[in-house]
């Protein structure tokens, strides 16, 4: 209780409420640049931080943190293109609603379900981080890449129209990731001499291209839209958060079943966002009734993406607290800070710096407060985007992007791919290819060769995938996925067939 009321002395002080404030304002507006990601958005934060007392710098952080997860799915809704790679599930029904005239009530339910989905990481953070963590660290080489095929089996889920371009899709994604320098050798790869090629394709660049630049590609095909000054959306801003909010509410399990993947996602070291968000996703559209509105403007596929993705937040925390292993980048910049400020992270952590613990359990609550006060608060002033005209809006977001791809790395040679990939994903589009499989394919590639190679280094006996119980579970559930899939493709297509 004392070092519990000591970490409430440190958090509700002015300063330190007052640069959480600025810290939520900062992920925002940073995630909602598409390109620029949470990740970049800390690391900038963490200098800024070495004055301040300790928990007053990593609430900071904290805030900055839970700020991005829900700054991607502005832009991810006004514009179709996810300004952070935790969000590309969330464009799949958001940015539909907004086009039908309702992107207050998209920006709502994703503002409400990341709220949510922080509270329920952070209760689960609260109550069982030594035990989930303890679970998360035993997990090898071969339980990673058992999730990553269980992760694959979305792509069942994203196809659209045509499983086999779907299918496509997907493995081309896969291939683009084996583009450059080799995982473990360092051996360069599939370039055919070409110097563009020689250090890789970055994911970001593969995200922001396929989804931004495909898009406003589209956006400029018509010029009679542009002369006339037509906005990207053309709607009523009025909306009704105490409406929306109830309209989350009265999905329970969804909102439950999709905060808990995301808590698991966060714990597993490496994984991300990115991997919670389209996997929540797509576990709300098999236990839906109504699998057939997903992808055009369902309430439902934006709660479960939004919480999804938001719970990684407490989720990567609980290795982090726990045992003192970063769960992502994110963590590790936030383990960065507390060994600046001299706190030794380990298991020991709650032991001998228990108030700095609990000041990090409340500043989640504090800072998933302040996102939603600060979000419904200037969701009026996002959706001035909406009447934007083309002709203003669409150079201005490709300039975003291209500063965007270039900060990743520096290099020139990332704008010239951002531009290629762009242009290829919008021929894609044309030929009816499904572009969310090319980019998952793209996220889950390296982390399944990696983790395949590093099983078999370690033990060339192929049948641990199987004998290992969290890796047979994860397989199990992997082909229970792509049974459900195909049910509900034979399903579809007989309801198709009897209505013509």
């Amino acid at each position: 209780m004392e070092a519990f009321l000591s970490g409430v002395d440190q958090l509700f002080n002015l300063p330190t409420l007052l640069t959480m404030l600025v810290g939520v304002i900062a992920g925002v507006i940073a995630a909602a640049i598409p390109g620029f990601t949470i990740t970049m958005a800390i690391v900038l934060t963490l200098p800024l931080t070495f004055t301040m007392p300790p928990l007053q710098g990593v609430a900071t952080m904290l805030a900055v943190y839970i700020g991005g997860y829900t700054g991607g799915m502005i832009s991810a809704a006004l514009l179709g293109i996810p300004g952070t790679p935790s969000a590309v599930a969330t464009t799949f029904d958001a940015f539909p609603m907004a086009r039908k005239g309702e992107p207050g009530r998209a920006l709502a339910l994703g503002v409400w379900a990341s709220f949510f989905g922080t509270l329920i990481s952070s209760i689960v953070l609260i109550i069982a981080a030594p035990p989930l963590a303890m679970i998360a660290v035993k997990l090898g080489a071969w339980e990673y890449f058992s999730l990553v095929i269980f992760a694959l089996t979305i792509v069942a889920s994203l196809v659209g129209s045509s499983m086999i371009r779907g299918l496509m899709a997907g493995t081309l994604g896969l291939l683009i990731a084996t583009i450059g320098a080799d995982p473990l050798m360092g051996v360069t790869r599939f370039t055919f001499d070409i110097p563009v090629l020689s250090a890789g394709i970055p994911f970001l660049v593969v995200l922001i291209g396929i989804f931004a630049v495909s898009q406003l590609l589209q956006e400029v095909e018509n010029p009679e839209q542009i002369k006339q000054g037509k906005a990207l959306i053309s709607s009523n801003i009025d909306f009704h958060p105490l409406a929306v909010l109830r309209e989350v509410v009265m999905q329970p399990i969804n909102l439950l079943r999709s905060s808990l993947v995301g808590v698991f996602i966060g714990a597993v070291p490496g994984a991300g966002g990115s991997i919670a968000n389209l996997l929540a996703y797509d576990q709300a559209k098999k236990g839906s009734r109504t699998p057939e509105a997903f992808g055009e403007g369902c309430s439902e596929g934006v709660v479960a993406s939004e919480s999804g993705n938001s719970a990684t937040s407490g989720g990567g925390l609980i290795p982090l607290i726990a045992l003192g292993i970063p769960g992502s980048a994110v963590d590790a910049v936030l383990m960065a800070s507390l060994m600046v400020h001299g706190i030794g992270i380990g298991p020991r952590l709650i032991l001998d710096h228990a108030d700095t613990v609990y000041g990090m359990f409340m500043a989640m609550f504090l800072a998933s407060a302040m996102m939603l006060v600060v979000c419904l608060l200037s969701m009026r002033l996002f959706l001035k985007v909406t009447n934007v005209p083309k002709s203003i809006i669409v150079p201005v977001v490709l300039t975003c992007c291209v500063v965007g791809a270039f900060t990743l790395n520096n290099r020139v040679t990332d704008i010239y791919l951002l531009l290629g990939i762009g242009i290829f994903g919008y021929v894609l589009t044309k030929l009816d290819y499904p572009l969310a499989p090319l980019v998952l394919g793209v996220i889950l590639g390296p982390i399944a060769e990696t983790n395949l190679r590093r099983a078999l280094m370690t033990n060339e006996d192929w049948t641990l995938f199987f004998t290992r119980p969290v890796s047979l579970m994860l397989l199990v559930l992997a082909g229970v996925s792509i049974i459900m899939a195909i049910r509900y493709r034979i399903k579809h297509q007989r309801r198709t067939t009897a209505l013509e």
